[in-house]
């Protein structure tokens, strides 16, 4: 039986030792490069030098030592294939049977917020990709590694003649062409961005799976949550999870929604969602007047829903979440006394995510049955608008921190969409009605007598007027809303008709 041969070069070192170690005692002849061969001689274990097999020194830096005939040749050779068989041996050159390679660590070096872009350029392997897609192209000849994890799933295979199933060279031949895929990926993310192009002619995004799951928005649908591989804490990705069970698909959804509507505030604020939507949000001075003014916004839906605060929660607070069915509760923390309410009830989840760190708004991708559809985040608020007064009366101080807070929780809410909102919460939400009177309604409904003295939020124009006229008679005293209708001034003089100040940002928040 002829000598098997392996090529390691590894910035992840783990587990390496004892994995050269079990090749060696099985006769493997090893070959290395720069520190991976220093370790490896370190630990007084066997291996060449890639410099004695080809015949060439490293050149560049480093940056030319593996891109030679002897190396490819080895790695590319097919082993039943007489003609290449005929080739290499003409050459003098040696089959190569494994190949345990991973790559400069690109996507550690750009997480840094202060890498130079040579220091980006530098971390750019070439050919550790070469190598890999070399072996996992001729997986029926070689077994390629690309993940620590996988060292002793190769050893359990190994047979009398040192080889392992196709069956299992296959998966790591796909795992490399995964991994290489995602890795271009960044780089191609990294220099698009370096060039300021939003949209580019081609689309090449990649994620790394965070847990399996139960399974999917129903369950009889499959499912997996997968996170960016640039991580950003303050997502629902990056959340810890104190307590309770494991989250569902449904939960990731709803909870995502929920963060991105309690970062809307600085003060103390709670957010109650259900379905994605909200169906209540309060704020206060303290995080408990701020549950309480959304718990009573809607108590009916908040059962089974998931709420998130901005703020600790308390002992005061955690009694008052204790008393109702909740699914999830997200904060920045928990006293230890409010997790010992809390923790009490076996299922409930406690996250907690570091609302500190920098938001950085990421691209909206949606798929679609053959294509994916790409946006900006919805980021803009009313600081990005010039607000105008459309009607004859300016709506007072009250009314305009009134109307500000309903706009903030609107852009949130399905559309069509309606909100109703005063004394720092919301008291009626219309949500993803067909017509724009038709959410009003609901709104109104569900504020019952509240309504009288509230201010209401539309995501999009008025059509018509006759959602002015439904809040005239709920007693709505001001308006929010973009305006752009070509029937906006039948809705303004409505709402001078009524006493109603309206006024206009110029701005839609559509969220379909």
């Amino acid at each position: 039986m002829s000598t098997k041969r392996a090529l390691i070069s590894v910035s992840d070192k783990e587990g390496l030792i004892p994995f050269v170690k079990a090749l060696a005692e099985r006769g493997v002849e090893v070959i290395s490069t720069g520190g991976t061969k220093r370790m490896i001689e370190e630990n007084g274990l066997p291996v060449r030098s890639v410099s004695d097999v080809t015949g060439f020194p490293e050149i560049l830096d480093g940056r030319v030592k593996t891109l030679h005939p002897s190396i490819h040749g080895g790695l590319l050779a097919v082993r039943d294939n007489t003609e290449h068989m005929s080739a290499i041996q003409e050459q003098d050159i040696t089959p190569i049977d494994f190949v345990i390679v991973n790559l400069y660590p690109f996507k550690e070096t750009i997480s840094n917020p202060n890498v130079s872009y040579e220091d980006a350029i530098e971390n750019i392997d070439i050919g550790g990709p070469s190598m890999l897609r070399s072996a996992a192209k001729n997986h029926r000849s070689v077994t390629v590694i690309c993940d620590p994890e996988d060292y002793q799933t190769v050893l359990d295979n190994l047979d009398t003649r040192v080889d392992v199933p196709f069956e299992i060279k296959r998966k790591l031949a796909a795992k490399v062409f995964r991994h290489t895929a995602a890795y271009d990926a960044l780089i191609a993310d990294y220099f698009t961005k370096q060039t300021g192009e939003a949209f580019p002619e081609k689309l090449t995004v990649t994620y790394e799976k965070k847990q399996g799951l139960r399974y999917g928005e129903n369950p009889h649908q499959q499912a997996a949550f997968y996170s960016a591989p640039l991580k950003n804490k303050a997502t629902i990705s990056e959340a810890v999870q104190l307590h309770g069970k494991e989250l569902s698909y449904n939960n990731i959804k709803d909870a995502d929604a929920a963060l991105a509507m309690v970062k809307e505030h600085h003060d103390p604020a709670v957010v109650a969602v259900k379905h994605m939507n909200p169906c209540g949000i309060g704020t206060g001075q303290t995080i408990k007047a701020a549950f309480d003014a959304a718990y009573k916004a809607d108590p009916v839906s908040i059962f089974g829903g998931i709420v998130a605060a901005n703020r600790e929660i308390d002992a005061e607070t955690a009694a008052k979440l204790h008393d109702i069915f909740l699914e999830i509760v997200i904060a920045p923390s928990f006293s230890e006394e409010a997790l010992e309410v809390l923790t009490k009830k076996k299922n409930i989840r406690l996250l907690t995510i570091d609302f500190t760190a920098e938001k950085t708004a990421a691209p909206q991708y949606t798929s679609v049955h053959g294509g994916l559809l790409v946006q900006e985040f919805d980021d803009k608020g009313l600081q990005d608008v010039e607000l105008k007064t459309a009607t004859k009366r300016e709506p007072t101080e009250d009314e305009l921190k009134a109307l500000a807070f309903a706009w903030k929780t609107v852009k949130h809410v399905k559309s069509n969409a309606i909100v109703l909102a005063k004394d720092g919460r919301t008291i009626g939400i219309g949500a993803g009605q067909m017509n724009r009177v038709g959410a009003a309604k609901i709104a109104i409904e569900q504020a019952g007598v509240d309504a009288h003295g509230s201010v209401m939020a539309s995501d999009a124009f008025f059509p018509m007027n006759d959602t002015v006229e439904e809040a005239a008679k709920a007693g709505v005293t001001a308006i929010i809303q973009p305006g752009g209708s070509i029937k906006d001034q039948e809705s303004i003089d409505k709402a001078n008709e009524h006493n109603i100040a309206m006024v206009l940002t110029g701005m839609r928040h559509f969220k379909h």
